[in-house]
């Protein structure tokens, strides 16, 4: 697109150093927002978004400050501003929605969508402000009633050029904003069962349009264009003719080509929020995808995202979509997008903003947490993703993993993605957990009719059934002797032997007592990189190769318990939930090559689960079920991996943990709030509590539509207990990415950061501290936020390690 003759600036371009107008960008971001709002059937709130979200650059302050920046203006200038000192003190974020409040119709539609829209543009460098605080304070007419020789409104009123101003007010005076938000909320109250799930549904629908701005400014700046539709058919055919060269060599595959052609043909079905409730090795990953591909071909579908609980999942679930569609790939076409960490930190600088991932591919793969941090977390650089997640099709692989604490949150996350995204979910697992059956008022998964792909879930477990989980747990607790023991005489009985663990000290102190015992043992954990850990996985593979077998024993922390391709002789489970014992299970005998597979269930002496709360009440409802089932198996027909068990351990499982589900927050958490306990839930829909200060203080209502705490809830949200973040190791190809970032351009960086991906590690912050402490981790270049580790503390045998372990390298032959 040709330059404008605008004197006004945006920004000045890295490579080059050229200036794109002002005007050109406010009219390119309106184009993509308009698009990406549009997918919720609000695309005129994006096009006057986009419009109006950087009316402060039109300011003579912000002039100068960028052309001082640039060179453009000399220092003994009378314009001359000190760059430095100046950046990001000049607010230009505020204007537009002031302009859009002073502007806004007289209806209660027109100013809850001004409020709305206001809202997100004077938000879009800090992540969604409060409107309400949990203090009490209105911050959102606060900020509306900024001063305005602060906010250089009038400069931009006077400055304003005419063309934008003309877009402006042709919007303004339509009447397609008040009939976009009134269809919108007649399309919300439907799904709403509760006043709360209506507020929140509210304060989510303003988080959508958020990222829909977010994106469109992002994509502008960095002058690139949205992904077109992907070639459905091409990737359809290729997919098929892969599957028509798959050989049927006994009743496991037959049963496995049934369950493809089960979804296959659930393809056909209307968008909608459905299970796919198959047995471990039941081969879902390419069934799933299947079901993925026809849904989205036929009903003209953005994008497939893949929701994994962990990396290895990742790696293993991407390196097979990626092997179908390799030729395809290596002709230049991005396919699969693996999504692992965020390398890149959020920061508000223009490098970070263009550098940080927008899932814009036809098939992604990401964590779970990467999925919730879109959803809730703080920032600008997770909600950008969010308006992706719109006429997508959503595969959870493993949904049990789903936090507790998140669980209202996410369900009403997927109901509306669900009901007023034009998306389809579908939650995969053999160990279905009841998201439906939790408390409706506060979110409850709506699954459509007839949810369940499989014709006859029970009957499939009944013929899938190749291991037999057996009880060995023993009043006193097993020493990690006896488990070395047990695992050697199992290697002797059956060849290959899974012990899977709970912490990762386990895990290391059973591969030191196992080390040398026998010619192949192994160690994963998550403190390796995915690539070192598909690399362990590749070699414990080949030992376990039915055409030439190796005794084999792999040490591992749940990690490899869910969605990994393994097949063990015998599995040895440190007692845990029963879902994460019946996954653990299902790495055992998974092809059926033996008569019945056995996975023992085993007590550590002196575990120390006092940081592991979670654990340790899972395996107490473990327990409870496993008495249930010796008193009476024919309740559980007869399988503690039977649909029957299951339900009965979530039943009593979330019953005990319901009051977590809202996902309770403590003034540790949030400092300014005023009280000792409140939820998430609460803060981002009705914001009672809050609400009640604001009246006790001023005897009256808060004057706001929206009175969510968007923002303390946000810097409150965390996904796993412990934040992580991700730090790029010196594994394998690790070491030549490390060299290459070092010394590379702007536009090779965002490609080296995604290679990075499988070469990084996420540590936790006390453990960054005493790296960086050690002075043991460095900046791939300065004030990037990205980190790479010292080599002397990453070993070939557990990864990762705030000691020196370098010399462990020399162990490994």
């Amino acid at each position: 697109m040709s330059e404008s003759n605008s004197e006004f600036i945006a920004r000045y371009r890295e490579s080059g150093g050229t200036p794109q107008s002002l005007m050109d960008h406010l009219e390119g971001a309106s184009v993509f927002a308009s698009a990406f709002a549009g997918k919720i059937g609000l695309p005129s709130f994006g096009e006057l978004m986009g419009l109006l979200h950087d009316f402060g650059k039109y300011s003579k302050a912000f002039q100068d400050y960028l052309k001082s920046s640039e060179g453009k203006i000399e220092p003994d200038d009378e314009e001359y501003i000190k760059a430095g000192r100046m950046k990001g003190k000049i607010d230009h974020s505020t204007a537009g929605a002031q302009y859009l409040h002073e502007h806004k119709g007289d209806s209660k539609v027109w100013q809850i969508a001004a409020d709305i829209m206001a809202l997100c543009i004077a938000s879009h460098h800090s992540g969604l402000i409060d409107c309400l605080s949990p203090d009490g304070t209105d911050v959102f007419s606060k900020r509306m009633g900024k001063p305005k020789e602060q906010t250089h409104y009038v400069d931009v009123e006077r400055n304003l050029e005419e063309p934008i101003h003309k877009h402006v007010e042709r919007l303004l005076a339509s009447l397609n904003m008040e009939d976009e938000l009134a269809h919108r909320f007649e399309q919300l109250q439907k799904g709403a069962q509760s006043l709360e799930i209506g507020q929140f549904m509210l304060g989510f629908l303003t988080r959508f349009l958020f990222s829909a701005l977010i994106d469109a400014d992002r994509l502008n700046s960095a002058e690139r264009k949205p992904a077109a539709m992907p070639d459905w058919r091409l990737l359809i055919d290729v997919l098929e003719a892969n599957l028509a060269g798959f050989t049927v060599r006994n009743r496991i595959d037959e049963i496995r080509a049934d369950i493809s052609s089960s979804c296959f043909n659930f393809a056909a079905r209307e968008k909608g929020l459905y299970q796919l409730t198959v047995p471990t090795g039941g081969g879902k990953t390419l069934a799933s995808l299947r079901f993925a591909l026809h849904h989205a071909a036929r009903h003209k579908m953005d994008r497939i995202i893949y929701v994994v609980p962990y990396t290895s999942i990742i790696d293993q679930n991407a390196r097979v979509a990626r092997s179908v569609f390799a030729f395809l790939e290596e002709s230049g076409r991005q396919i699969v997008l693996e999504h692992h960490s965020n390398l890149t930190p959020e920061l508000d600088t223009y490098e970070s903003k263009l550098l940080a991932e927008n899932w814009d591919a036809p098939i992604i793969y990401t964590t779970a947490v990467q999925f919730l941090e879109t959803l809730f977390a703080a920032g600008t650089r997770g909600v950008r993703r969010l308006h992706q997640l719109a006429n997508a099709v959503i595969i959870f692989d493993e949904i049990q993993t789903i936090p507790i604490r998140t669980v209202h949150l996410f369900n009403n996350a997927i109901n509306f993605l669900v009901g007023q995204c034009c998306s389809t979910a579908v939650f995969c697992t053999a160990t279905q957990p009841i998201l439906d059956r939790v408390n409706p008022k506060r979110g409850a998964a709506r699954f459509s009719a007839d949810a369940q792909m499989m014709p006859d879930v029970g009957a499939l477990f009944r013929e899938l059934h190749r291991a037999r989980i057996e009880d060995r747990c023993k009043d006193e607790g097993w020493t990690d002797d006896e488990v070395a023991k047990t695992a050697l005489q199992e290697l002797e009985a059956s060849g290959s032997v899974l012990i899977i663990v709970n912490k990762k000290a386990q895990a290391r102190e059973l591969y030191q007592r196992l080390y040398g015992k026998v010619e192949n043992v192994y160690h994963l954990s998550t403190s390796m990189c995915p690539a070192h850990r598909m690399a362990v996985l590749d070699k414990v593979k080949s030992c376990l190769d039915p055409r030439n077998p190796s005794p084999v024993i792999c040490i591992s922390t749940q990690l490899i318990e869910a969605g990994v391709d393994v097949d063990f002789g015998t599995v040895i489970r440190y007692l845990a939930g029963l879902d994460s014992i019946a996954q653990a299970a299902g790495r055992c005998n998974r092809n059926g090559l033996r008569e019945i597979g056995r996975a023992l269930i085993v007590n550590p002496a002196n575990e120390g689960l006092d940081r592991l709360p979670e654990i340790r009440l899972a395996q107490d409802v473990t327990k409870r079920v496993l008495r249930e089932f010796r008193e009476n198996p024919a309740l559980f027909d007869h399988d503690l991996q039977s649909p029957k068990a299951m339900e009965r351990f979530y039943h009593y499982y979330f019953f005990q943990r319901a009051h977590e589900m809202g996902f309770p927050v403590s003034d540790r958490d949030i400092k300014e709030m005023p009280r000792q306990q409140d939820t998430l839930l609460a803060l981002l829909s009705m914001n009672v509590d809050s609400v009640q200060i604001y009246m006790n203080e001023r005897k009256q209502a808060p004057p706001l539509f929206l009175r969510q705490s968007f923002m303390s809830a946000a810097k409150a949200f965390k996904a796993i207990d412990s934040p992580t973040e991700g730090v790029i190791v010196p594994y394998g190809e690790g070491e030549r990415i490390i060299a290459r970032l070092l010394s590379a351009g702007y536009e090779e960086k965002g490609r080296l950061l995604k290679e990075a991906q499988r070469f990084s590690v996420n540590l936790f912050p006390h453990e960054m501290v005493k790296l960086k402490e050690k002075r043991r981790l460095y900046e791939v270049w300065e004030g990037s936020g990205v980190y790479y580790l010292d080599e002397r503390h990453y070993s070939e045998q557990f990864g990762a390690s705030t000691d020196e372990v370098a010399e462990m390298k020399a162990l490994i032959i």
